[in-house]
């Protein structure tokens, strides 16, 4: 899947998440984009098995597009934190490079990082 299509989903998990509900219009909202690009993309996420449109256009992810989305999402998440606490930088500039980095970063490395999120965290604990 390509960046967008993982940004696309990614949007739709957690504005569902957020509001119970998502359609197009709330993505294309959320992302900036045209109503005519978020159609497009909806119809390839849709013939890719990703996600379904309901009769009154309600976005839902599929099993496939679920277990894609919360791992683009756990990636965002996990990026944006060791960015702050590592690189000492603001939110917005670490949400921003952590929405770049999550699409191109290698599983390995990745585990890394949580790896050492968890033990900076348990060493925390420890010292309470």
């Amino acid at each position: 899947m390509y960046e967008s299509g993982e940004d696309y989903i990614e949007t739709i998990y957690r504005l569902k998440r957020k509001n119970g509900s998502v359609r197009s219009i709330d993505v294309a909202k959320e992302l900036g984009f045209s109503r005519p690009s978020v159609s497009r993309a909806v119809s390839i996420l849709k013939k890719d098995g990703y996600i379904v449109v309901d009769d009154t256009g309600n976005l839902e992810l599929t099993d496939k597009g679920k277990k894609k989305a919360t791992g683009v999402y756990d990636r965002h998440r996990t990026l944006t934190k060791f960015l702050i606490e590592t690189a000492g930088v603001s939110e917005k500039t670490a949400e921003a490079d952590a929405c770049r980095i999550e699409h191109i970063i290698s599983e390995s490395t990745f585990r890394g990082i949580k790896k050492f999120m968890k033990t900076q965290k348990d060493a925390e604990n420890q010292a309470d």
